[in-house]
Order: structure tokens, then C-alpha cells, then sequence
């Protein structure tokens, strides 16, 4: 590693450990030059991953945006942000798992409307009267139907 500040071609690892959030290895390096420290980080480069529009258009993937959505959602609600940011998280891991470098705005809207079905009915519904562009009240009314039926279901089964 490059010497920030002398410019020399190598130095020495001191100390390695991973970050907080496990995304990377902190490494604390010293030059053999200088004698100076300083920090380095290290970190999986994933590819970019990029979101097909209903329009057809590509946009890059953004975990920001889809907790934007969820927290609209959410609002007024009582639900932890850990909770939702966890949540963004697995929708994209899951994206990135497929292995593909381009998915569909479906994909994304139906893994996010998945896991805030497990989050909160309200915001379930909310996030999926607008992902799934409810025109009238009969939208409302045959998602929340299905709810209802699905619930029912799990206390006829003792879940």
C-alpha cells in the first residue's frame, strides 16, 4: 500500500480488524520510510446493480431509496428504524444473490411489500396501495380481504 504522505511503494500492517458493521477490515499501516500511520479500509466490491423501471429506463439500485419508501410507509407508525433498515438490507441481499446485475422494479417492490407484510399490516398496505397503484377503494378492500383471510388461516392452524 502507497504511503499517503511520502509517497513510498509498501507498507507495514500493525493492526487489522473489521468495522462495526462488518462491511470491512480496518487496517492500521505504518511506513517503513516516514515512520508515519495511517488507516486503510477494505471492502467487497460488488457490482453494480441496476433496477429496471416499468418505462424500461435503469437506474442504480439504492438501499436509501427503498427505506425512503418504507419509512413513508411507516410514518406514524411505532416501528423501530432498525427494524426497516434491516429489512432494506435483506431486499438487497436478496437482489444481489440472484446473481444478476440488472432486476426488475417489480422484484424489488414485491420482496419490500414481503418483508413490511411481516413488519406491519398498515404499512404493508400503504406501500402496496401505491406500489400497486390502487385506483379505488375496491383495491383497498380486496388486499385488506386477503389479509384478513390469511390471518384467519394462521389462528385456524394455531400459528
Amino acid at each position: 500500500m502507497k504511503c499517503p504522505f511520502c509517497g513510498y511503494l509498501d507498507s507495514r500492517v500493525l493492526e487489522s480488524r473489521p468495522t462495526d458493521d462488518v462491511a470491512a477490515i480496518r487496517r492500521r499501516r505504518e511506513c517503513p520510510r516516514c515512520g508515519r500511520r495511517f488507516t486503510t479500509y477494505e471492502r467487497v466490491e460488488e457490482t453494480p446493480l441496476l433496477v429496471i423501471k416499468k418505462d424500461g429506463s435503469r437506474e442504480m439500485f439504492s438501499r436509501q431509496k427503498i427505506l425512503a419508501g418504507m419509512l413513508k410507509a411507516c410514518e406514524k407508525r411505532s416501528i423501530p428504524l432498525e427494524a426497516l433498515e434491516d429489512a432494506a438490507y435483506q431486499v438487497e441481499r436478496a437482489l444481489r444473490e440472484t446473481g444478476r446485475g440488472e432486476v426488475s422494479s417489480k422484484e424489488v417492490g414485491e420482496l419490500v411489500m414481503e418483508k413490511l407484510r411481516k413488519i406491519d399490516d398498515v404499512a404493508y398496505v400503504r406501500f402496496a396501495s401505491v406500489y400497486r397503484e390502487f385506483r379505488d377503494l375496491g383495491g383497498f378492500r380486496d388486499e385488506l380481504e386477503r389479509i384478513l383471510a390469511e390471518r384467519e388461516g394462521r389462528a385456524k392452524r394455531g400459528l
